[in-house]
């Protein structure tokens, strides 16, 4: 019975990637906002009926794309900070993976930082998975504790400041607020700057875009208080 059940668990998820697999060309071709269980049952010669005992909606296939996406841009993440120890070297290459990986994916990057789909409303399930990136980009702030930081032109207002410590706080990060206030504000440009090039808006201004992409890299660093490259 063992060895029925693995068989069919296999079986089970050979067909989950392949259900998946056509919702991505289904994304690159169409978009999020008009992917059909209907049509990638038809493209992989299923009944509806059947495609339904796998993802009971399209919701649940976009949540599953999400996730995806999410965990596949947290493990390039993830081994980019484990390529080097040194804190600027990190940094550097923590946004060479974000920007390198959307512009091999931009499709699932645009699912996931693109315009949101009408209707659809993300689940907790995505939250951890989203959140890969963004604790990241907290270790490679943790390099800045002790070290001196660019004095800030203005205090953090109070709001701010309480909302970074619950943020720090569920990070499980000692980052100080402000510190990760300058954290959230280079995330933000990071991602400014991929979607500028992936979408098309630095066509006539910085394109191509390698030489802005790694200058404003390490004027972020410079910011973030990185100490510089030995």
């Amino acid at each position: 019975m063992a060895a029925i059940r693995t068989a069919r668990q296999r079986a089970r998820e050979e067909l989950t990637r392949e259900i998946k697999e056509e919702a991505r060309r289904q994304l690159a071709a169409e978009g999020a906002q008009r992917l059909s269980l209907r049509a990638v049952a038809r493209e992989l010669g299923m009944v509806s009926s059947a495609l339904y005992r796998y993802f009971p909606s399209r919701d649940d296939l976009l949540t599953a794309l999400i996730i995806d996406a999410y965990n596949a841009l947290g493990e390039r993440a993830e081994a980019a900070l484990a390529s080097t120890g040194e804190p600027r070297g990190r940094w550097r290459a923590l946004c060479g993976a974000v920007r390198d990986w959307a512009r091999e994916h931009p499709h699932e990057y645009a699912l996931v930082y693109g315009t949101p789909v009408p209707g659809y409303r993300a689940p907790e399930a995505t939250v951890v998975p989203a959140a890969r990136v963004g604790r990241a980009l907290v270790e490679v702030l943790g390099a800045t504790t002790g070290a001196p930081v660019p004095p800030m032109s203005r205090e953090l207002p109070s709001v701010l400041r309480e909302q970074m410590a619950g943020l720090a706080e569920q990070l499980g990060s000692k980052v100080d607020p402000a510190v990760l206030a300058r954290g959230l504000a280079v995330w933000t440009q990071l991602f400014g700057m991929v979607s500028f090039e992936l979408f098309g808006h630095l066509v006539g201004s910085a394109d191509p875009a390698d030489a802005f992409f790694a200058h404003t890299v390490e004027e972020m660093a410079d910011f973030l208080g990185l100490p510089p490259s030995p």
